[in-house]
């Protein structure tokens, strides 16, 4: 019994396939392309063991095509053109049944690799899918991007999770051996992180360190068995995602020395430079924002640095970008704007375009009245006129709402002068 768990439950039909109801449940983008065997070049974007790989397996399996596989971490041109090859005298251009291959880890190929696969997915040699865990529009080459759709996956559930258990107890022949009685899951699923196959493998873990046939999971068994099988630090699990969130929330909380130690620790670790560097980006925009634009600006700064330097030299820059976010004002007030109008647009629909706000660029819009009564505000006294910007339905509506700090006070004190009473909150 050498294969881990998660391996030998592996779904093998859409039926089987748990979760990702908005890809390939009854009503998903995806299930009707599966079914009928019309299947784009895409990208499956989701954390870790959320059936990235089992969807491509499926997808392939499903539509009836010859099946490739390669791995971003071990794979270079030449094995991509190997592999390429072979697909091409398998299928082609004028046959439904293209070929798919499948790279794991697709944010890991450089550019040249990349590259290399444009022709054959442009001339249908293959069909691609890629899998990554990072934001594709950072990590795929935009050429290629544009050849693929992007699907995303979410982390698992609670019911997901639970589902995925209760599958490996009835399927798997060793588990079916042994009398497990599920008394508490709270640690097996909060451990996982919604990875399904963390999951699997502590609940594997688990079962494996008991003796005796009849065997009863509680937290407190849960985390005494895996807490002495725990690693400094996982990259692509629990601790991942628990130290950034520590991490952001130091600077958030403008403590330097905690956003330094977590930096550290994920640094020690071996963390993915350019993904703490992004979060550094999002943390400017989100937790200081307009209180301090500058923020915005050396985050920026800095994740290209670090991207063009490298380790060790760049945890320097990392420092010292993590200490100025801590150390500056804080302000989440373009945050909350864009959440608020947002909620708006969903609250409204498509509201229509005030026909003074409408572009005209031809005679029939302007005799149907688009641009009319459009005031042009640098035609005014300092550069501003008293008009209307939303949909009648949301007029008066004040979405930005200036945080408490000496730039925006004065942003404030700007915006109450110049349209009066509508930002007197």
């Amino acid at each position: 019994m050498n294969e881990p768990l998660a391996e030998r439950v592996r779904p093998k039909t859409l039926e089987d396939y748990i979760s990702q109801n908005h890809l390939v449940g009854e009503q998903g983008s995806l299930t009707h392309q599966i079914k009928k065997g019309i299947i784009p070049s895409l990208i499956l974007w989701g954390p870790p063991g959320t059936g990235k790989t089992t969807l491509a397996n499926i997808i392939a399996h499903e539509s009836k095509r010859p099946f490739y596989t390669l791995s971003a971490i071990n794979s270079g041109v030449k094995d991509i053109r190997e592999v390429i090859d072979k697909a091409k005298q398998s299928g082609g251009l004028f046959t439904s049944k293209n070929p798919i291959l499948f790279i794991d880890e697709i944010h890991r190929f450089s550019k040249s690799q990349q590259d290399s696969l444009l022709g054959a997915v442009e001339k249908g040699w293959v069909t691609l899918i890629g899998a990554t865990t990072e934001n594709p529009s950072f990590e795929v080459i935009p050429a290629l991007l544009s050849r693929c759709q992007v699907y995303v996956l979410n982390a698992f559930g609670k019911e997901d999770l639970e589902a995925l258990l209760a599958r490996a107890m009835q399927q798997d022949t060793f588990l079916k051996s042994k009398k497990i009685k599920l008394k508490e899951t709270e640690a097996l699923l909060r451990l996982s992180g919604g990875d399904g196959r963390k999951l699997l493998n502590i609940f594997e873990l688990v079962v494996n360190s008991e003796q005796s046939d009849t065997i009863t999971i509680t937290d407190k068994s849960v985390l005494s068995k895996v807490q002495s099988n725990t690693v400094l630090y996982d990259k692509t699990g629990e601790q991942h995602y628990d130290i950034i969130s520590a991490f952001i929330k130091s600077i958030r909380g403008s403590d330097p020395n905690g956003a330094v130690y977590w930096l550290a620790r994920m640094i020690e670790g071996g963390e993915d430079i350019k993904f703490i560097a992004r979060r550094m980006l999002i943390s400017a925009s989100e937790d200081i924002g307009l209180a301090n634009p500058t923020a915005l600006v050396i985050a920026n700064n800095t994740f290209q640095a670090v991207t063009t330097i490298g380790y060790p030299e760049a945890r320097i820059i990392l420092s010292q970008c993590a200490i100025y976010l801590a150390t500056s004002a804080k302000s989440n007030a373009s945050y909350m704007a864009i959440n608020t109008a947002q909620q708006a647009v969903k609250q409204t629909g498509n509201l229509s375009v005030p026909l003074p706000l409408r572009n005209a660029p031809t005679k029939l819009m302007k005799d149907l009245g688009y641009g009319k009564d459009y005031k042009y505000a640098h035609e005014y006294e300092n550069n501003f006129v008293d008009e209307e910007f939303l949909p009648e339905e949301l007029k008066g509506t004040s979405f930005y709402k200036p945080g408490k700090n000496p730039r925006e006070n004065a942003i404030d004190d700007f915006l109450k002068k110049r349209w009066k009473g509508k930002y007197d909150l």
